[in-house]
């Protein structure tokens, strides 16, 4: 089902990419994704040190033998651990696939993880740095609308006007998301010339997801209404679950704050609070438009199902217009 160029590079079941999610993305949430027959991505900035991070991996590989990946975040940070070491552990590792996601380019890792064998996506927002990626060597790219929870970039185009556009931009593979989050969803990026889709807030609700179960109630009670955008102003536009704290931020935003005052509300720190200890405003919870979509918590595997399934119906529905 769904042989696209992204399954038959990745050696994937389903044309279905876990969107990485900081704090969350652990080895745990990203085996039960990978195991679903999909691509389930670590993100290697939860780890502080180059033998967790080890560890992550071998955590992983003890709950799956199925292709995964690792993410390398160039968002800005208050702490991180130079990017390069966590490659020194992908390559000895021996893991296939990497995903880079940011402000910029991944110039500075193309040459060492394509000189080793590995499959690279960047993950974008626009066309022009798709195009830059793409002539960079990277092997597929990954774009995602306004919709799309987590970063948004700045340029605010949709993932419907999106997703073609960059497709008839670039000659590699296109994953792409947005508020996708089912099967119609599916068939709707296949159906733009993407080859596979991106889904995280989706997954925000699945069994293996080590958010806290009060905040998942409240994510299945929200709708497409309850998201908003924040860190505009300090150059990083994310879209989040409206909350207290997003409330907060945003106006913070608009009485001018810097992103040092910022900080006391957006850090990582209040964000594991909210995420682990489950207090539902202590912080921020990257969440898309999909959200509305979402009302049930249940096993990853069974998520994926669902989708697939969907996906049938909405091609069978499609076909039934043209006979």
């Amino acid at each position: 089902m769904f042989k696209t160029k992204i399954t038959e590079m990745l050696g994937i079941e389903y044309p279905i990419i876990g969107g990485t999610m900081m704090h969350l993305s652990q080895a745990e949430f990203t085996a039960a994704i990978s195991e679903a027959g999909c691509l389930g991505i670590l993100a290697s900035a939860n780890y502080q040190d180059k033998e967790s991070f080890r560890q992550a991996i071998h955590d992983i590989r003890s709950r799956t033998h199925k292709p995964f990946a690792v993410n390398l975040n160039m968002f800005p940070a208050r702490k991180r651990l130079d990017n390069h070491l966590y490659i020194d552990v992908i390559l000895e590792e021996g893991v296939g696939i990497v995903e880079t996601s940011g402000h910029k380019a991944p110039e500075e890792y193309v040459d060492r993880l394509k000189s080793a064998g590995v499959k690279l996506i960047h993950k974008c927002v626009g066309v022009r740095y798709a195009k830059k990626a793409e002539s960079l060597g990277v092997d597929a790219v990954t774009v995602v609308g306004y919709e799309n929870g987590g970063a948004t970039g700045v340029l605010d185009v949709t993932t419907l006007c999106l997703v073609p556009r960059v497709v008839d931009s670039v000659g590699i593979p296109v994953i792409a998301g947005g508020g996708v989050a089912d099967g119609r969803g599916l068939v709707a990026v296949l159906a733009l010339g993407a080859d596979a889709v991106i889904m995280g807030t989706r997954l925000l609700t699945a069994e293996e997801c080590p958010l806290h179960p009060n905040i998942k109630q409240q994510l299945l009670s929200a709708s497409e209404l309850d998201t908003m955008l924040v860190l505009r102003s300090v150059g990083n536009t994310h879209r989040v679950w409206k909350n207290k704290a997003a409330e907060l931020t945003a106006q913070m935003e608009q009485r001018g704050a810097s992103l040092e005052e910022l900080f006391q509300v957006i850090s990582g720190d209040r964000a594991r609070k909210m995420y682990f200890k489950g207090d539902p405003d202590a912080g921020l919870l990257a969440c898309g438009q999909g959200i509305g979509l979402v009302k049930e918590i249940k096993p990853v595997k069974e998520i994926i199902k669902e989708i697939l399934e969907g996906a049938q119906e909405a091609i069978k529905r499609l076909k039934s217009l043209i006979e």
